[in-house]
């Protein structure tokens, strides 16, 4: 017979009845944690925004000792405690820029935003790995009005120092730096920094920076880093700064007047306000505009930099091309009409060539002359829409002790006035190349492209020239105008029957008893030089050429 399946006893189903409950006790307990942290979050949320705004401005007025406004900020904890914020405002105890309309904000911060876990919100001080910021102005008052930070009974004395809020590191975008002046005729100094990373070392600790900085002129980007502060709230330009740079290929042509591509390395230490660097630069194709002939140019150079205004004083530069070097003292004063910086130098030339000079500045190739050259000058280049050669201001003295020039005609000129003076008129009338050295000194002014001297010794063998006259850049303007002293007579210097015409006129000629001294001039263009006498607007054409061209037989 069949047997049927048992029938489970009583007391086993009334052994699952016990779990049963226990997992609707359970549930019950979830829901009510669930709810009681809903409604733990809904309050985080109604009163993080009123305690992390107030620990922000909390935190900026005791790091700044000043008033500061905050005019939006949303809090979010979806995804840990996300913080974003706009018109952040710290101000001053005056307005660092009066010229501006309404008053001024030390500091402004369009935008911010940070991330930070929710149980931050329960800590003192609270902790934040990065603050990202957008757009920050800073804006530093003149040097008159910053001791006036911590007056006695300013507001820096009734903050207590408590720090609410710890940050790591700050990441900035677009950042505008503006330091402010009161100087008659400048402008605010106005830096653009397109990148900067602050990262918080400790407190009352230097802040260390990665900075790319937007050079307007020439165009570029430097990049920096190094350590800055901590801040002087009292006093922004005692604040230590130091740190390394690199300006990579900047160009030139936006000055106009100059081109090339210019490198440039180095470090610099100090306070804002004085800040020593040390560099150096590179430019492979220096040019000016108005000869148009490439050099590579190097300098090395030691400056102290105002960081609070932006003057520069060179002590000094030590620059060199081709096979010349010079050394040069002075500073560069931002200026405010016209706009741009006054450069102010003294320049010294003791290992310089002057076809070197000529090549940098003239269009004439092969450069005229050459040889050795020593130089002094003091030179301003004022700031302006024209080239540099017609706003370059030189004035100084110079010596050329072998000096030869390179244009033949000219040359033939010089050995032939050599020889005629030292009474070689045959040698002279032979053409013998005798590539006389001529030595030259004597004072100069450059102004608006043309060379004016007003002292300009000039010496052969035989013959001393004292001359003054000007001469332009652009080499189409010879106009020079003076004496030679000879050691010949006049009848010494040719043969023949001129020779003997010319006894007649030598006691007119004589000076101090020896030889002959004569007017004559230079004039014409550097393809064209015309040599002379120069007897006071006479239109006598063969008495003018008769040192300007050697005799025939």
């Amino acid at each position: 017979m069949a047997v049927s399946p048992a029938t489970p006893p009583p007391a086993s189903r009334e052994g699952r009845r016990p779990l049963g409950r226990r997992w609707l006790w359970i549930f019950g307990v979830l829901m009510v944690v669930g709810t009681a942290a809903v409604l733990v979050v809904r309050r985080v949320i109604a009163h993080a925004e009123p305690i992390i705004r107030a620990r922000v401005i909390e935190s900026l007025e005791t790091r700044f000792k000043t008033k500061v406004e905050l005019a939006e900020l949303d809090v979010s904890v979806v995804d840990g405690l996300q913080v974003s914020g706009k018109g952040l405002k710290i101000f001053g105890p005056a307005d660092p820029n009066p010229s501006e309309p309404g008053v001024q904000p030390l500091i402004s911060l369009p935008e911010f935003r940070f991330r930070t876990g929710v149980f931050g919100l329960f800590r003192t001080p609270m902790h934040v790995d990065t603050v990202q910021l957008q757009g920050l102005v800073l804006n530093i008052p003149p040097k008159e009005d910053r001791p006036r930070v911590n007056e006695p009974g300013s507001r820096a004395s009734k903050h207590k120092e408590k720090i609410s809020i710890t940050v790591d590191k700050f990441v900035c975008r677009d950042t505008q730096l503006i330091v402010n002046t009161r100087k008659p005729g400048k402008e605010p100094l106005d830096f653009d920094i397109s990148d900067l990373v602050l990262r918080e070392i400790g407190p009352g600790q230097p802040l260390r920076f990665d900075a790319t900085l937007v050079n307007p002129k020439p165009v570029g980007n430097i990049q920096s880093e190094g350590s800055f502060g901590p801040f002087r709230e009292d006093d922004p330009g005692e604040s230590p700064v130091s740190g390394n740079y690199s300006f990579t290929h900047a160009d030139l042509g936006t000055l106009k007047g100059i081109s090339g591509i210019l490198s440039s390395t180095g470090s610099y230490r100090g306070k804002l306000g004085k800040i020593e660097v040390e560099g150096a630069t590179d430019t492979p194709d220096f040019r000016l505009a108005s000869a148009g002939h490439p050099v590579a140019l190097h300098t090395d150079f030691h400056a102290i930099v105002d960081g609070t205004d932006g003057d520069t004083y060179l002590e000094p530069v030590r620059a060199r091309f081709l096979h010349t070097s010079f050394t040069a003292n002075g500073k560069v004063i931002r200026v405010k009409d016209p706009p741009g910086h006054d450069i102010e130098l003294n320049v010294v030339m003791d290992h310089a060539r002057i076809e070197d000079l000529l090549q940098l500045g003239v269009k004439t190739d092969p450069p005229v002359l050459s040889g050795d050259i020593e130089m002094h000058t003091r030179m301003s280049l004022p700031p302006g829409p024209e080239e540099v050669a017609n706003r370059l201001w030189l004035d100084g003295s110079f010596r050329i002790p072998n000096g030869e020039f390179s244009n033949k005609k000219i040359q033939d000129h010089i050995d032939s006035l050599s020889l005629r003076s030292q009474g070689e008129p045959r040698l002279a009338q032979e053409h013998v190349e005798v590539g006389v050295p001529s030595e030259l000194s004597g004072t100069f002014r450059l102004d608006q492209g043309l060379f004016t001297f007003s002292s300009l010794q000039f010496v052969v063998p035989g013959t001393h020239a004292d001359v003054t006259g000007v001469y332009s850049l652009d080499g189409n303007t010879f106009d020079f105008h003076g004496k030679l002293k000879l050691q010949a007579t006049l009848s010494q210097m040719t043969t023949g029957w001129k020779s003997l015409l010319l006894k007649a006129v030598d006691p007119f000629f004589k000076k101090d008893g020896a030889g002959a001294e004569i007017p004559f001039k230079v004039t014409g263009t550097r393809s064209e030089p015309h040599f002379g006498l120069d007897l006071g607007g006479s239109k006598n054409e063969a008495a003018e050429q008769k040192l300007s061209k050697p005799e025939t037989r």
